[in-house]
């Protein structure tokens, strides 16, 4: 369906596409190996304009045949509109032929085409064509449409979500003309590394050392729920590698940054989900509770594995993934991880204030961690169901916490 798309784009710009064909037969399809284009083979047809795309994309590279070749400046584009050889007679030629070029797809199919490109194919497509690059990189392009689909709902320190103006026609808001001038390549590589990172203190990926008890390591990213709202089935899922663990670490997703004070934690030894609350500042108060939707694991050692959150329709949920290790002294291999385990949806954002959730890891005491925020996608490892105990205030039990009550029980 797709090459019969191309080809009818390729007649509504006037060219009879039986007449489009060089004066000597051409191959019209190729044998693909991971080292580039082989051997021709014989058809009846010439390349169609569709077809040499998707072999650019898979090649990542200029290929002998595919495109007019170049001459002259190493700068020059391989299909631009400067021509290739002596005064551009080859790209003449190939025009005047009726033959259709990358570049015939640029105005409507191509855009539609390239929306089901993923990131590596849109980086190959670069390579190939600086105009499909330069069309690549424009506001409502390929990389400004694949960074909305990929981080829709996050939003970073010190910026804002990854295409402002569709957040802004979305809650009514104005939007700025600046959008325009956005490298959107450059915004989306930058979405993608620092989406995992987290805060000062640790300012990275990964952390390998905690220096105080009770240490709260937030991500950059938060969850925008006003805008996932708007689109119910869009989630956002975060996972977090934990290779190493001395004591304790939780993951837990906070309301501080609106001006809240509440916080839902997953403890992956216990398999236990806490709300806590804080009343008051001094002396301090906390009121919580807590439900057990997965059993204990590891009683005699912190967690290994991984950990993921899940933010779906206004509800969360956690998973779990142990990795079982082998005995210290023993020479036998690891074994292999346990499936991955979810709590199901156990809470909804109904203790939550504002429309920004943040996600951090709780640390019980100081040590040598090993510990990854990995991704920040939409899907998780496997589809929840909802807890239907957890939605019933009579099973969590109370969880509350008295800084003055603690010191007389010492």
């Amino acid at each position: 369906q797709a090459a019969c798309s191309a080809q009818a784009s390729v007649r509504g710009t006037g060219r009879d596409t039986q007449q489009s064909v060089y004066p000597a037969p051409m191959a019209d399809s190729v044998e693909v190996s991971p080292f580039g284009l082989s051997k021709p083979m014989p058809m009846e047809t010439p390349f169609s304009a569709f077809g040499r795309l998707l072999i650019v994309c898979a090649s990542g590279r200029h290929e002998r045949g595919l495109l007019p070749e170049k001459a002259g400046s190493s700068d020059q584009s391989a299909c631009g509109s400067r021509g290739v050889g002596r005064n551009g007679k080859a790209f003449s030629q190939v025009a005047q032929a009726g033959f259709p070029t990358l570049m015939d797809l640029t105005e409507g199919p191509y855009l539609s085409l390239a929306m089901f490109l993923d990131s590596r194919d849109l980086c190959n497509t670069d390579v190939a064509c600086r105009p499909l690059r330069d069309l690549n990189r424009a506001q409502g392009g390929p990389w400004c449409m694949l960074g909305w689909r990929t981080f829709y709902g996050l939003e970073l320190d010190g910026d804002s979500v990854f295409e402002p103006s569709v957040e802004g026609r979305m809650l009514g808001m104005p939007c700025s003309r600046k959008q325009a001038r956005v490298d959107w390549k450059g915004r989306y590589a930058r979405f993608l590394s620092q989406v995992v990172m987290f805060r000062a203190p640790f300012g990275s990926a990964d952390i390998t050392d905690v220096q105080q008890p009770d240490e709260i390591a937030y991500l950059q990213c938060r969850l925008r729920t006003d805008l996932l709202a708007l689109a119910p089935e869009s989630s956002v899922y975060l996972e977090i590698e934990v290779l190493a663990n001395p004591d304790n670490v939780s993951l837990a997703v906070v309301d501080f940054e609106d001006g809240g004070c509440s916080s839902v934690t997953f403890s992956p030894d216990t398999g236990a989900v806490i709300r806590e609350r804080k009343v008051c500042e001094s002396p301090r108060k906390v009121q919580g509770s807590y439900i057990q939707p997965l059993p204990t694991i590891t009683p005699d050692q912190g967690f290994e594995g991984s950990l993921g959150l899940l933010l779906r329709g206004g509800h969360i949920a956690f998973y779990r993934r142990h990795a079982v290790r082998s005995k210290p002294d023993t020479d036998a291999e690891p074994e292999e991880p346990s499936p991955w385990e979810s709590t199901g949806f156990v809470t909804d954002l109904s203790w939550a204030e504002g429309k920004r959730l943040t996600p951090c890891l709780a640390f019980r005491n100081e040590g040598r961690y090993r510990v990854s925020a990995v991704s920040v996608v939409s899907q998780p490892p496997l589809a929840p169901q909802r807890t239907a105990m957890a939605y019933d205030e009579a099973s969590w039990s109370s969880l509350n916490w008295d800084a003055d009550q603690e010191l007389e029980d010492l």
